[in-house]
């Protein structure tokens, strides 16, 4: 067996950033940004008013004073003149700054009448100019990679990116295996279960933006598992989930490697999910997932969400980890890397009573996954642990 941080390097070391390509703005939310994007405009382009006001060229008027308005400036429709004197121009949220002004004075400080306003009362020191450029200038630079979300989607069409080159997509192949298996929805035998750990990494890896293609289980035979191997060509990665253990049944390893594929490592020093198994076949990366639906979904968000970054274009990293304490004591750890079903309470991370790795219920409940360091003496209520959120 090889610790994880072992295992992690060496699934990076079968993996490259895929190639990039050109899409629209709209289709790259999810997606690894992969050339840099440069603003050609200042945000905002001119300086704009932050209220609806009053724009004024006296920077420090007294309550009392008058101004006479000469015109408006609305967002899309700005005042062409110049303000002087005791003059003001009616402008809104986001309209340009009239030339000559030196503050916008918000509405509920004024008091109209007719083509006159008067201050009705002390201003504050804020003057309600938002500066031209004041969110980015116009030789800004976004870099790359960087994981596109609703956020940096918006910052980028400020910036008139109405396309952006990404890393292409990763193609998976999902391969469940077993006799046992059936898809939900099928009538299962007395001796079958239903394949859920297919469907779970499925939801998990098509939120990462892969392109996944769901192949149809492989049986516990030779030929049935040469004929669905056959069906995953072309695929960036290929994981297959049951049938990577030494059973009787158990011949992924054995098919695998006849079909060409280069062992990396077997075995995994980490609970759930020590019978993890990876290597390379001709072109694609493969990982073999252990069977129970618990061990896979762990192993899916330790070991191959990261791969899937790292074929994107981000950098080579394990999953993000937080801290947070302990809301009750736990034992000591035996000597594997254990992750543990857990909950972020406001009383701190609480970890599932249960956690037998076929237990699904479990892991729909919690939030978070507790790591555990091998041979990690008991922890005190209180103590602060590492997790990983999912």
């Amino acid at each position: 067996m090889i610790p994880v941080s072992q295992a992690l390097d060496a699934l990076f070391e079968l993996v490259a950033p895929l190639p990039s390509e050109e899409i629209p703005l709209r289709a790259a939310a999810g997606r690894v940004l992969a050339a840099p994007v440069r603003a050609w405009r200042a945000q905002p382009p001119f300086s704009a008013s932050a209220m609806d006001g009053y724009a004024v060229a006296d920077p420090d008027p007294i309550p009392g004073t008058q101004f006479n308005i000469i015109g408006e400036s609305a967002a899309g429709h700005g005042f062409s003149g110049s303000i002087g004197g005791n003059q003001a121009v009616r402008i809104f949220t986001g309209a340009p700054i009239p030339q000559g002004t030196a503050r916008v004075i918000i509405q509920e400080d004024m008091s109209r009448e007719g083509d006159g306003v008067t201050l009705v009362q002390d201003l504050s020191q804020n003057i309600n100019i938002r500066p031209q450029g004041s969110d980015f200038p116009s030789d800004f630079t976004f870099p790359a990679p960087c994981l596109l979300g609703p956020s940096e989607i918006a910052l980028l069409a400020s910036m008139n990116a109405a396309r952006v080159q990404v890393t292409r997509a990763p193609e998976v192949a999902l391969i469940s295996t077993g006799d046992e298996l059936v898809n939900p929805g099928d009538s299962p035998g007395p001796d079958q279960i239903i394949a859920s750990n297919t469907y779970g990494l499925d939801a998990m890896l098509r939120a990462m933006g892969t392109r996944v293609r769901l192949l149809p289980i492989a049986r516990d035979s030779r030929d049935s598992l040469r004929a669905t191997f056959d069906l995953a060509r072309g695929a960036d990665l290929v994981i297959t989930i049951g049938g990577a253990s030494v059973g009787d049944h158990d011949l992924v390893g054995a098919v695998a490697t006849e079909l060409g594929m280069k062992q990396s490592f077997y075995k995994v020093a980490m609970r759930p999910g020590k019978p993890l198994m990876a290597g390379r076949m001709g072109t694609a990366a493969m990982i073999g997932l252990p069977g129970n639906p618990v061990s896979a979904m762990v192993c899916g968000h330790v070991f191959v969400a990261p791969v899937i970054r790292a074929l994107q274009g981000l950098p080579a990293a394990p999953a993000p980890r937080r801290r947070a304490p302990l809301g009750t004591a736990m034992p000591a750890n035996g000597s594997r890397e254990h992750y543990l079903r857990a909950s972020l309470t406001a009383g701190g991370i609480l970890p599932e009573s249960r956690q037998d790795s076929a237990l699904l219920s479990v892991l729909a409940r919690s939030d978070a996954l507790i790591l555990r360091p091998p041979d990690a003496p008991a922890a005190p209520e209180g103590t602060v642990v590492e997790y990983i959120p999912i």
